[in-house]
């Protein structure tokens, strides 16, 4: 698999209550900043990994704004939340602050993904809601 190098050194870890959120959830959505400094946000198919690490796919990833943006300037915040109940009023989530690795090759999330992932590298995470 080809990489193109991550920045990130250190990465944060998820607590416990994090991990089970991320994985009981499917969309969040991924911020990227264009060449001329203008954030984008896109909804993004995400997948926790065991080493700490989220993994993003989606079709023809490598042709996308997401990509190129990535390409010059690793920096993302992936948001990943939801509504448990409107009344009482009850939001919960994780906001994820890091550095994207961008992959290219063969993987396991599936056969409708293109070969691009991203790699997102935790520097700073925030969670709100999630004790029960």
């Amino acid at each position: 698999m080809r990489r193109i190098p991550c920045l990130a050194a250190d990465m944060t870890v998820f607590s416990e209550a994090e991990r089970t959120y991320l994985k009981s959830q499917r969309l969040g959505r991924l911020a990227t900043v264009d060449q001329h400094g203008q954030p984008q946000a896109n909804p993004v198919g995400f997948y926790p990994q065991d080493d700490g690490t989220i993994l993003i796919g989606g079709y023809a990833m490598g042709t996308t704004k997401k990509w190129r943006n990535l390409q010059k300037n690793p920096k993302v915040a992936l948001v990943v939340d939801d509504i448990v109940s409107l009344r009482p009023w009850k939001v919960r989530g994780v906001d994820i602050r890091g550095e994207a690795e961008l992959l290219t090759g063969p993987h396991e999330l599936g056969p409708h993904f293109s070969e691009e992932l991203i790699r997102v590298h935790p520097r700073r995470i925030h969670s709100w809601g999630l004790e029960e």
